[in-house]
């Protein structure tokens, strides 16, 4: 693997393992940002993983670049578990009327009914490969190829909050209402970030997901169990 740093800016070493979505890839992001967070150099202040790369925060006056990637260099050979603490998380879905606005147009570029396109996305598990975006807005994949879409060509204005979306080969779940492209195809009644939580962010990059069907009642039930901090979203350490 053909490893580049690469600067950004005077207080970031990104170290960039590829050019595309890739799963290996993912593993090697995450194995290296596992690495650095177990016993970190002197001088980082956080590191970001992206789909193909670890984006590592510094203190200027602290540490360098040079110093930083002499620091790194030794690590990408340590082998470690790329997702040692992560979870798997079942997200209660609807996919049922105005929840899923773009289901029956999925259905016809797809060449599927709005119910085989609901049982191909629950039937997956998704990796969650980086946050962005949004604060805790996660891409996950990989689609399965019967659903992979170009995004919309009329992106809208305003996306509901936790509504489930799909483009290309990933799927996501908006945490606030925002503009934007993707085909929506459900909701979720769950909080996907909340500053008030120790980790805000409910997903993290490593975690995998699971998607559960509900019926309009329970996305009701659950979404004033969430108002009132009742409800906890299922997960379980994720089995390697």
């Amino acid at each position: 693997m053909n490893v580049r740093f690469l600067s950004a800016g005077d207080r970031a070493l990104v170290v960039e393992f590829g050019d595309r979505v890739d799963r290996r890839l993912s593993d090697s992001v995450l194995r290296l940002d596992a690495i650095i967070r177990s016993n970190p150099p002197v001088g980082i202040v956080e590191t970001v993983p992206t789909f193909r790369s670890l984006a590592v925060y510094y203190d200027p006056l602290v540490t360098n670049r040079g110093e930083l990637q002499r620091a790194i260099a030794p690590l990408l050979d340590l082998e470690d578990n790329p997702r040692a603490g992560a979870r798997l998380w079942d997200v209660p879905v609807c996919y049922e009327g105005e929840f899923a606005p773009d289901l029956a147009e999925v259905a016809r570029l797809t060449g599927l009914t709005p119910n085989e396109v609901v049982a191909v996305h629950i039937g997956t598990r998704f990796h969650v490969y980086m946050l962005g975006f949004l604060p805790g807005f996660p891409y996950m994949g990989d689609l399965p190829p019967q659903l992979a879409l170009p995004r919309r060509a009329d992106p809208r204005l305003r996306v509901p909050a936790g509504s489930i979306s799909i483009a290309t080969s990933l799927t996501a779940i908006y945490p606030y209402e925002s503009p934007g492209g993707w085909h929506l195809i459900g909701a979720t009644p769950i909080r996907m970030f909340d500053p008030e939580r120790p980790k805000p962010a409910l997903f993290a990059p490593g975690d995998a997901v699971r998607f559960q069907p509900i019926d309009p009642t329970a996305f009701a039930s659950i979404r004033r169990a969430v108002e009132t901090r009742s409800y906890e979203v299922e997960s379980a350490p994720l089995a390697l």
